[in-house]
């Protein structure tokens, strides 16, 4: 079982600002990959999520790939 990529690296807040970091957990086309392939715990996945809403509609991550 993966460990929590936030967790590891001691990331208490999932920030929409940092698009980098939310770009490894996207696929190609976009979208958020599932907990079972990213090992990501249920609360920063929640987290995650909402992050990625919220760098979507401010215009730093695309809603669509290709």
């Amino acid at each position: 079982m993966k460990q929590c990529f936030f967790t590891q690296n001691n990331i208490k807040y999932v920030d929409y600002k940092d698009v980098d970091i939310l770009k490894k957990f996207l696929n190609p086309h976009g979208r958020v990959m599932a907990r079972k392939r990213t090992g990501v715990s249920s609360g920063h996945q929640r987290q995650l999520a909402l992050a990625v809403k919220r760098a979507r509609f401010m215009g730093m991550l695309p809603f669509v790939s290709r």
